[in-house]
């Protein structure tokens, strides 16, 4: 593995061009048909939570939570987490996953829900959901459904829909 000298910032408005070029070589035009795209659709990531990988000046990854609900629950959705394809298996989206979970544990949230590979994200914590138990307002594999309790117990009894939320609730 070559040493990068990898920065993990805060993502910031003026990241947002470069990361939509990154989505785009990354995930192609069908990404806005994917159930998770239309779950955040109109809906921002939030800042606190959203960093981008920097080689230097370059913006390498991506990886953005955005807020949900989970059954009655309030939630977290995370992604898409994206690295530039010539520094991917580098550690940089794993890295970056991290950064984000636990920022997502400093502010006391409770739990993150995503669509993607259960063998990769199972290396933090992610599981499987229980088949049936959510409800996405699209098509998706349950294979691919998972959820981290960030708080344990956090996702015992919740069932139900997952819809987007506009705004943090009040705690």
């Amino acid at each position: 593995m070559t040493d990068l000298s990898i920065s993990l910032i805060h993502e910031t408005a003026a990241d947002g061009p470069a990361i939509d070029k990154l989505h785009e070589r990354a995930f192609g035009p069908g990404r806005f048909a994917r159930t998770a795209y239309r779950l955040r659709e109109g809906i921002p990531a939030e800042p606190s939570l959203s960093f981008t990988a920097m080689v230097g000046t370059l913006l390498v990854g991506s990886i953005r939570l955005t807020l949900i609900r989970i059954g009655p629950v309030d939630g977290l959705l995370l992604g898409p987490v994206t690295v530039e394809p010539a520094f991917m298996n580098r550690g940089i989206g794993m890295a970056l996953i991290r950064k984000s979970l636990d920022a997502a544990r400093a502010e006391g949230h409770k739990l993150v829900l995503l669509v993607g590979d259960e063998p990769y994200y199972r290396r933090t914590g992610f599981k499987r959901v229980p088949n049936g138990r959510l409800e996405m307002p699209g098509p998706v594999d349950p294979a691919r459904l998972l959820v981290l309790e960030l708080v344990d117990g956090a996702f015992e009894g919740i069932s139900g829909p997952v819809l987007p939320r506009l705004a943090r609730s009040a705690a």
